[in-house]
């Protein structure tokens, strides 16, 4: 009895656990083409043979093309996230420019395009979109100023809303516009931000 007790309690098997070399490759693999083809152009068959595996080992892992595009772009987001410092404007600017060299990286200009025109129709893709790679961000950006405000670094009453829509909105609005990214353009646009927190602006000193 004691024997089957023990048979019963013990955790099912759920198979072999998964290899995360092979998650990696999958998702590097689906990174390039994504990056080389866009989300359009990305086939499911074109990633498993650059990964080196079969596609029921994507599917395996990934419910479809927007579940395994949106992952890859999730593990860009994390790889080599900047450590915060504790100074408000530094870290801003750090995430600011890790995200925009992240959207070059992969055009995600127009991976939003096809988000936003496939959202009737395709919603799963731009949900993920969201939760993974949108969200996320102003998360990052939202704590910071909020850590500042607890510090005393920024007044009570900074505009944390307004300064996190201009901080996550700001790559899109220079893209469009086709006007060059000038050399300090991080910098100069989270000045813009901490002025909207009511910290000033224009160097760390201003960040309190």
């Amino acid at each position: 009895m004691a024997a089957a007790r023990r048979t019963e309690e013990q955790p099912r098997r759920t198979g072999r656990p998964r290899d995360p070399a092979l998650d990696a490759a999958i998702l590097d693999a689906a990174l390039h083409l994504l990056a080389a083809d866009g989300y359009a152009r990305m086939r499911m068959d074109a990633v498993a043979a650059r990964a080196g595996v079969s596609k029921a080992t994507i599917y395996l892992r990934y419910a479809g093309k927007a579940d395994l595009a949106t992952a890859a772009l999730e593990r860009l987001r994390v790889t080599g996230l900047p450590t915060p410092t504790g100074d408000l404007r530094t870290d801003l600017v750090a995430q600011l420019r890790q995200a925009r060299r992240n959207a070059e990286r992969v055009a995600v200009m127009a991976l939003i395009g096809t988000c936003l025109t496939e959202e009737v129709h395709t919603p799963e893709l731009m949900r993920l979109f969201r939760e993974r790679i949108l969200l996320p961000r102003r998360a990052i950006y939202a704590t910071l100023i909020d850590d500042a405000v607890r510090d005393g670094r920024l007044p009570a009453g900074a505009d944390r809303a307004a300064a996190v829509d201009l901080l996550a909105g700001a790559y899109q609005a220079r893209h469009l516009s086709g006007e060059p990214f000038p050399p300090d353009w991080e910098e100069r646009t989270v000045d813009a931000a901490m002025r909207v927190l009511g910290a000033g602006g224009g160097g760390p000193a201003a960040a309190g």
